[in-house]
């Protein structure tokens, strides 16, 4: 169930990776004890595949206790979905429904262009900051928020730009409603993996709680999210990523050490804000973040779909950048081919 600290991590940690090969398992159809000197290996067909699952969770458990991993946090878009795109539309429809327009183009309403909110989501994060600072740069708009008149003080860029998050959130969470959006490769059977290990997982958003209490269950489905040990959004810190504040108070409330979480996130703006918590940070990145620097990544990996939480726990990944590798098969083929 959700929780503002973590069950005992050590304790579980012990409890499963301690009777490796005196392991005694129970066959689901109630006959055959197979006593085990190899955990990987069952005299009864019918438990094998649960056999090899445990299996799994006890060598990730190990993994896990020996590197000191004791939480895994995720971030929620660009990470458990690739959401920039919908965001995009979201912003423009609100756009659109409040007629806004910014003095620098008052002749149609505001539109971000692809290339624009790749620059801007990287930037700045959390929606209210992103309209604030664009605002800033291009003027406060007119809209009808404020019959037809742009704000004349921080009180009503305050009610606009509240207004303007409230609506897009409601049309954000229409298109995430549809079932036409899933999570992305590996993701869900990470959590499966590192629950199963003892290690609590954790999501932290720079989006609104709104937005997230309707995407979670959307997209982990109910019985998943119910069981995430922790998730916190952006409406429950003071200040979004890039500030670090979010992961700071997710690791008091786990009670465990920064140094050894390791958060999952998509950009640098995450990077930034895990890296500031004293987190380590794994990238799995999307089309508009993979050309980021990412120094001081743990890994850069272009999705989860083919890596195992024991890898994670073991460090295995670590140093690893998809892109090498990618530039360099690109490198070898040439412009005719």
């Amino acid at each position: 169930m959700l929780a503002a600290s973590a069950k005992p991590t050590h304790a579980r940690q012990a409890a499963l990776a301690g009777p490796v090969r005196t392991m005694a398992l129970q066959c689901s159809q109630g006959a055959n004890r197979a006593f085990l000197a190899q955990p990987a290996q069952t005299t009864c067909r019918t438990c094998r595949t649960a056999t090899t699952a445990r299996h799994l969770a006890v060598r990730a458990a190990a993994s896990a206790a020996a590197t000191g991993l004791q939480a895994l946090i995720f971030d929620c878009d660009g990470v458990i979905v690739e959401s920039e795109e919908i965001h995009r539309l979201a912003y423009n429809a609100a756009f659109a429904q409040f007629d806004v327009r910014c003095p620098n183009n008052p002749g149609s309403p505001v539109v971000w262009s692809v290339e624009y909110y790749d620059q801007l989501q990287n930037k700045v994060g959390g929606g209210k900051p992103k309209m604030r600072h664009y605002f800033g740069i291009n003027g406060w708009p007119t809209s009808s928020v404020l019959g037809g008149a742009a704000p004349a003080d921080e009180a009503q860029q305050t009610q606009l730009v509240d207004v303007l998050q409230e609506w897009k959130t409601e049309k954000y969470k229409e298109i995430i409603g549809s079932g036409e959006v899933t999570a992305r490769p590996g993701i869900l059977r990470l959590m499966d993996e590192a629950r199963a290990a003892g290690v609590p997982v954790a999501v932290c958003s720079a989006a609104t709680k709104a937005a997230v209490d309707f995407v979670l269950p959307n997209l982990l489905g109910a019985e998943r999210f119910a069981s995430l040990d922790l998730y916190m959004a952006g409406d429950d810190v003071k200040e979004k990523k890039p500030d670090p504040s979010i992961y700071k108070i997710a690791a008091q409330r786990l009670k465990v050490d920064p140094a050894a979480c390791l958060v999952v996130e998509d950009s640098m703006v995450g990077l930034a804000a895990a890296l500031g918590a004293g987190m380590r940070c794994l990238i799995t990145y999307t089309s508009s973040t993979t050309a980021q620097d990412f120094a001081g990544a743990d890994s850069v990996v272009s999705n989860l779909g083919d890596v195992a939480f024991a890898q994670l726990a073991a460090g295995e990944l670590s140093g690893k950048d998809d892109r090498v590798k990618v530039a360099a098969a690109a490198a070898n083929v040439s412009p005719g081919r």
